[in-house]
């Protein structure tokens, strides 16, 4: 065992010994004191406290941020800041790989890392706007509030979990260059429809529905038309119909609040509301067989007139499609028969579809409200996928979500084993390989490599006669005895039928293969998706939108995706997510069951250790003591460490990084057994970077001390010897008051101090002497003094008086010079309106003479059109004469 003081310790790789019962001990004991995080390697291992503990709270945040990982406790705080550091200093995509089994607490710790990002990476700055159809609010309140509707639409309780997730996530936050908050995406994988139709006995559906049926919302029911008793829906209540950790009004609400924050328009809030009633109502569809036919037909409407008026379509077209679906025959249409089991299997699977389309349409649409026009250059992404699962009835669901795990625990020992091992080959350190017993590979191709289980299983869905038997007997000839990890299920009482096993890193499973080609089929009803896609309600219409088809090489044309298995489609997504997470520098944290019971702070040892084996974490720990974990550049060893023996490096000199940090190592007293020099870097075992940073801590405070010793040691010299000086005075002082105080009443002294002005006499009649010679010279001085400056004061008199003379003589001329001006002023003025007055004049005498020769221009007209009216009135006189007489003559005529 480890020594006392190895007990609680933070990180499981400093341990002295490491063997199962020291971890697991360590785990304990830190989670009877509710430490829930505890490092081991590489990775962070979580406990789930069954419990609130106040260790997520602002404060926590901001005591994390830009904390080095052994600078503060375990905590996924921590590593989210990790990987945020590591983001801005490598430039280069981050990834939190959160896994564990289902109930282990992968969720919350998930949205705890999404609320550390959204914290500490928070754009500052200028106030967002809001822009009009996009989600309002911070960025960081729009992610966390995408959960309460995925986790309604995709979380349900499963044997293990009140709250499981049974889809998984792949949430990308964005980041700009300065690491601020620029957006995020959510990406889902698998989600588990199967579990909208059949539940097992302590299991429940998805909690939307049960939600709506609280009555909390009474709209609801009357817009969905169902009842608030699950059990009138047997599609949703062949398990539980409540859970006791969930308050399903509270959650309803929650759900409601989510859809308006994500900005989802009221007619899409209806629609999803409607569709969700409407998959309840699918399972209530009564069907009969024809009297003396294999034909089924409708045993009732009601409840299909229910799911057309959700859905916007017509009932008996829906029953017709339903019992009498057209199939495409070559390039003609021929109506086909169904028998009952076929028709509740369409309805089913329509059922399914729906809901699984609308769920991945709302995060599509999550994710548009989600986006921002920001610059994106670096994610962190987050994983949250569901854990391994081992049930008593395992079927193809179960299959994918352990493939999944076997991926991401295969991709989590290539980072920690193969990639560290050729870490050390890159780098010419001499290492052994060691194969640490965690090949991951026969079973990963049993599954999905040419002719494993999956390449079969679509091979099979291909052949119209093909069943279950044939599926079957197609693995065993294939598999069986050929690859260790196929083996035939072992029978057992009470047991659940299985058909065949496989050999997982996390334990052996029994798989019953019953209804996995028409699982991976998930044959629709064509006819009915016809209906859907002329629904009078748009959203219906936008889930399924018409099949493309495109002309082919040959001429011919083929449906885009009209034989896509779940399987493949599966694989597809998968493998899109391992290039992701590739892509990245991966940050894992494991999470942990303590108990089956959900009691807080009790930890069953064997449930603990076995889920210990299966996710590494022993092996971990192991290759982290035997290979060398710690590495720095020798740049920045030199750098750092140089201060440890500075004298090996001498000043002045170029030394090559690697030469120096040699030379500086070898100095050092540590065990020169625990680091390896590299080409590029030194190599070091876990604790002994450690170790060195203590040395360093004290070279480093020895020198400050030594510093401090120096400055403090000057100043106070300086000090003493001013207080010396002091000293000095006083004991002069004291010397002197001292001695005249002894003699002060002597007989002697009394005499010497009478005879001392007697001595001084003769001394003072020479300074009087002295003093007349002195004064009678100073008269004389004074007397020529005095001469001299009444001598002055006449000149100066003088001079005052020629000043004055001078001084109204320039007065006078400069009264002569002002009047000079004004008259010229006035002469200026008098010549400016005398021009003035001549330019008006000579402008009044040009318009006068324009006038004079107008009107003598007007006079000469009248003068003509004068005489020309007199030469008319003449003309008219004579002409008046010639009338007088022709009238004259006509009257004489008419007399005669």
């Amino acid at each position: 065992m480890n020594p006392p003081k190895y007990d609680k310790i933070e990180d499981m790789a400093m341990m002295t010994h490491l063997n199962e019962a020291s971890v697991l001990y360590n785990l304990k004991e830190r989670y009877a004191a509710w430490m829930i995080y505890t490092y081991s390697g590489l990775f962070c291992a979580t406990v789930n406290p069954y419990k609130w503990l106040p260790v997520y709270d602002a404060e926590v945040v901001s005591a994390y941020r830009g904390k080095k990982r052994m600078e503060a406790p375990p905590h996924i705080f921590s590593v989210s800041d990790n990987a945020y550091q590591f983001m801005l200093t490598d430039r280069e995509n981050q990834s939190v790989l959160i896994t564990g089994e289902s109930g282990a607490g992968k969720t919350v710790n998930t949205k705890r890392v999404i609320q550390y990002f959204a914290t500490v990476a928070v754009a500052g700055g200028e106030k967002k706007k809001d822009t009009p159809g996009k989600m309002q609010g911070s960025l960081e309140d729009q992610i966390i509030a995408a959960n309460p509707l995925l986790e309604a639409y995709g979380n349900a309780k499963t044997v293990r979990n009140d709250n499981s997730s049974r889809f998984g996530k792949f949430i990308r936050i964005h980041f700009g260059t300065t690491g601020k908050l620029a957006s995020a995406d959510i990406e889902t994988y698998l989600l588990e429809k199967s579990r909208v139709t059949f539940q097992l006995p302590d299991e429940r559906g998805y909690h939307i529905f049960y939600q709506m049926m609280t009555n909390h919302k009474p709209e609801l029911l009357e817009m969905t038309l169902i009842t608030t008793n699950p059990y009138d829906y047997p599609m949703c209540s062949q398990g539980q119909i409540t859970v006791a950790s969930i308050d399903d009004k509270e959650e309803l609400v929650a759900t409601d609040t989510a859809i308006d924050i994500l900005g989802f328009t009221n007619e899409e809030k209806m629609g999803i509301y409607k569709f969700t009633g409407a998959v309840l109502h699918h399972g209530n569809m009564k069907f009969k067989q024809k009297q003396r036919e294999e034909q089924a037909e409708p045993d009732g409407t009601e409840e299909a007139d229910k799911v057309a008026y959700l859905l916007g379509s017509n009932s008996a077209d829906m029953l017709k499609a339903l019992c009498y679906p057209r199939v495409k025959v070559g390039n003609e249409f021929v109506t086909k028969g169904q028998t009952v089991p076929q028709v509740y299997n369409s309805v089913s699977a329509l059922a399914k579809s729906i809901y699984e389309r609308m769920f991945l349409w709302m995060v599509v649409r999550i994710n548009q409200m989600l986006d921002t026009k920001q610059q994106r250059n670096f994610f962190i992404g987050v994983l949250d996928i569901a854990g391994f699962e081992i049930f008593d009835y395992n079927s193809m669901e179960q299959l994918c979500i352990n493939f999944t795990n076997e991926k991401l625990q295969q991709f989590f020992n290539h980072h920690m084993f193969v990639l560290e091992q050729e870490e050390y080959k890159k780098e010419g350190i001499v290492w052994e390989f060691i194969n640490f017993g965690m090949d991951l590979a026969a079973c990963i191709e049993l599954i999905e490599k040419p002719m494993g289980i999956f390449s079969i299983l679509e091979e099979e869905c291909m052949f119209p006669k093909a069943s279950d038997t044939s599926f079957k007997n197609k693995l065993y000839d294939q598999h069986l005895g050929k690859n260790n990890a196929f083996q035939k299920p072992k029978p057992a009482k009470g047991k659940a039928e299985a058909h065949f096993s496989l050999v997982h890193y996390a334990g052996t499973v029994d798989y019953n293969i019953t209804g996995w080609l028409d699982k991976n089929k998930d044959p629709l009803n064509e006819s009915a998706v016809q209906l859907y896609q002329k629904s009078s309600v748009k959203l219906l219409a936008t889930l399924y939108p018409p099949v493309v088809e495109e002309t082919g090489k040959k001429g011919g044309k083929k449906k885009v995706g009209s034989m896509q298995t779940v399987s493949s489609q599966f694989r597809e997504n998968l493998g899109k997510l391992m290039t992701n997470l590739r892509s990245t520098h991966p940050h894992f944290v494991r999470c942990l069951i303590p108990n089956e019971s959900k009691t807080p702070g009790l930890m069953e040892n064997f449930l603990v250790i076995h889920q210990l084996r299966c996710n590494g974490v022993l092996e971990g720990i192991r290759i982290c003591r035997k290979g060398f974990p710690s590495r720095i550049l020798y740049g920045d060893f030199k750098q750092r460490y140089k201060v440890l023996n500075a004298s090996v490096i001498p000043e002045g000199q170029f030394m090559d990084n690697k030469k120096a940090s040699e030379k500086l190592l070898g100095s050092i007293d540590v065990n020169h057994d625990e680091y390896r020099f590299g080409t590029t870097k030194v190599f070091f075992k876990a604790g002994l970077l450690g170790t060195l940073e203590e040395m360093r801590d004290e070279k480093l405070a020895a020198l400050v001390t030594m510093t401090q010793a120096l400055c403090r040691g000057y100043l106070m010299r300086r000090e003493f010897v001013k207080m010396m000086e002091r000293r000095e005075s006083i004991y002069t002082i004291q010397y002197n008051i001292r001695s005249f105080m002894n003699v002060k009443h002597w007989p002697w002294m009394k005499v010497y101090y009478k005879i001392k002005p007697l001595l001084k006499s003769a001394e003072t009649e020479k300074e009087l002497a002295t003093m007349k010679e002195d004064f009678v010279k100073c008269k004389e001085d004074l007397a020529k003094a005095e001469a001299k400056k009444k001598e002055l004061e006449e000149k100066m008199v003088a001079l005052l008086q020629e000043k004055n003379d001078l001084q109204l003589q320039v007065a006078s001329e400069s009264e002569n010079l002002s009047d000079a001006e004004e008259r010229c002023e006035g002469l200026i003025k008098s010549k400016i309106q005398l021009e003035a007055k001549l330019k008006e004049t000579t402008e009044r005498l040009e318009d006068e003479e324009e006038i004079n020769a107008e009107l003598t221009a007007k006079k000469r007209k009248l003068e003509d059109e004068c005489s020309e009216l007199k030469k008319d009135i003449d003309d008219l006189e004579l002409t008046l004469a010639k009338v007088e007489k022709e009238k004259h003559a006509t009257e004489n005529k008419v007399g005669n």
